[in-house]
């Protein structure tokens, strides 16, 4: 960049943080900054100095970023508008080239593709500049034409890569990741082979776990709304000679391989007449490559495919990177929550256990009403943690040893209020927090906290109720042994329509019948 000109850079977000660490980052970066939180504030700026570039996020109060690119092109056609978001979609990146944005990041952006993305659409405003002046001239038709032409490439280019990345928005193990990236592969590469290989040190090879064999033919296009469907791959000498060769080299390199066309002296067997091989990277270290070979017709690859098949890649690796922190935070905060109910647990001998036993009662039910293993889950989750609220009740009360008076009766049932609140200043499922909300609502509709009834109680609440009552008549208390079995069954079956579920009583006597609910009791294990 020129010393004796500092180009200025107009941020345009709602969020104080991004504004901060960009605005810092470019003027180290030598730029003059200028930062505003809203599209208003920002029209404010460009009528009182100079801008040469405007990053706007796209989703803004009072003004959004689509509108604010509008007014700027209105203003000054030549000036490069970025906008960033974190909602991709095909209407938006279409929104964005009629509003005259010349590019579009997805967050989270790095400042280092952010600084990439200034330098190019800088560049590009020379280019466009010098292109309105050669407009009234007979060669500036013809390099107008050519731009067109540029900006529609470009429109394309988005639509693959948003496409792309969509793919792996909601994936749920590493094994989808790497099954849903060969399948892209082929699709958007037309290439006959694809595998994916993880690399560990401990062993002299690299591991395939995940491949495509297709047949998209050379008419093909990049849908990724239509992935070809993924066969077994049959094991092939040629590919194997592929992977200990070639593999380990930009293993070794750390740098995508694209043979376009088979030579005597490139390493490729006879049989393979375009190979690519590109690695996956995890804070610079790699730890799979993906590739894709044609073997078959006049389909070879080029630098295009290469493109997009290391921007495949890097969305595959940020998507098994982000699964690994996502699991760890919530093993770490899981952990946390189940100390919580651990602490209370402490503070009343009851409840020692109590959480345990209604998790795999509720379970138990669950199983012998059918639901579902998502179903069940939530019961697991919801089951271990449905008196976590009592940590907010005062040990005068939770530990009375006998009965309790009207208003400590109404500090109780608090507890499953302050529960509910709890996961969700943690930001966690509204289903579960729900289920942990209602665990004490009665079917009647006389029960706590909301008095709800019926159908409005979730149903894998009312599960959880009557495994909650039974455990707590079947366990000793401070002021009474535990009941017989019989006196429980009895009260709990009084209790239909009125305290529980029919359905679900229905199910609890089943279970009890056929000896699963005694069977769990005596020895923990669920039938």
């Amino acid at each position: 960049m020129d010393s004796l000109k500092k180009e200025t850079i107009l941020f345009v977000d709602d969020e104080e943080s991004i504004l901060s660490v960009s605005s810092e980052y470019f003027q180290r970066k030598g730029y003059e900054t200028r930062t505003a939180s809203t599209g208003v504030e920002a029209l404010k700026i460009l009528d009182s100095e100079t801008i040469d570039c405007c990053f706007t996020d796209i989703n803004m109060p009072q003004m959004n970023g689509l509108e604010l690119a509008e007014r700027i092109r209105n203003h000054d056609n030549t000036m490069p508008v970025i906008v960033m978001t974190g909602y991709p979609s095909l209407e938006n990146t279409i929104q964005t080239i009629k509003n005259g944005v010349v590019d579009f990041l997805i967050k989270p952006v790095n400042l280092k593709q952010m600084e990439l993305s200034v330098q190019r659409v800088m560049q590009q405003r020379k280019m466009f500049v010098e292109n309105v002046l050669l407009k009234k001239e007979v060669e500036g038709k013809q390099r107008l034409e050519r731009l067109n032409q540029e900006l529609m490439v470009k429109v394309k280019e988005l639509n693959t890569l948003n496409k792309i990345m969509s793919q792996f928005t909601a994936i749920g193990s590493s094994k989808d990741v790497f099954k849903r990236a060969v399948d892209i592969a082929c699709t958007i590469s037309h290439a006959d082979m694809t595998g994916f290989y993880v690399i560990n040190d401990a062993v002299q090879e690299p591991v395939q776990v995940s491949s495509s064999v297709v047949s998209c033919g050379p008419a093909a296009t990049p849908d990724l709304k239509n992935v070809c469907k993924t066969q077994p791959m049959p094991p092939a000498d040629r590919f194997k000679s592929l992977s200990s060769g070639l593999i380990m080299e930009v293993v070794s390199d750390q740098i995508p391989l694209l043979i376009s066309q088979n030579t005597a002296n490139n390493g490729l067997p006879a049989e393979i007449k375009s190979a690519m091989i590109v690695p996956l990277k995890i804070r610079e270290k790699v730890f799979g490559v993906l590739t894709a070979v044609v073997n078959q017709g006049q389909k070879r690859f080029s630098e295009k495919d290469l493109y997009y098949l290391s921007f495949l890649a890097q969305s595959a690796a940020q998507a098994i990177e982000n699964l690994a922190l996502y699991e760890n935070i919530y093993e770490n905060l899981f952990a946390t929550l189940y100390a919580f109910v651990k602490a209370v647990e402490a503070r009343d001998l009851y409840t020692q256990q109590h959480s345990s036993r209604v998790t795999g009662l509720s379970i138990v039910l669950g199983k012998q009403l059918g639901c579902s293993k998502e179903e069940l889950d939530v019961l697991n989750f919801a089951g271990h943690l449905h008196d976590i609220g009592k940590i907010g009740i005062r040990d005068d009360i939770l530990l009375k040893p006998g009965k309790l008076t009207n208003d400590e009766f109404e500090k109780i049932k608090d507890h499953p209020a302050i529960g509910a609140n709890i996961l969700e200043q943690l930001g966690l499922w509204e289903r579960e927090r729900k289920i942990i909300r209602c665990h004490h609502e009665r079917f009647d509709g006389t029960g706590y906290p909301d008095g709800i009834k019926q159908d409005e109680i979730p149903f894998l609440a009312r599960i959880l109720s009557v495994a909650d009552v039974y455990d707590a008549m079947a366990s000793d208390r401070a002021y009474r042994k535990k009941m017989a079995d019989e006196v429980i069954l009895k009260i709990i079956n009084e209790g239909i329509g009125s305290q529980f579920d029919p359905d679900v009583v229905a199910a609890f006597n089943q279970a009890y019948a056929a000896g699963k609910i005694s069977h769990y009791m005596k020895t923990g294990e669920i039938n």
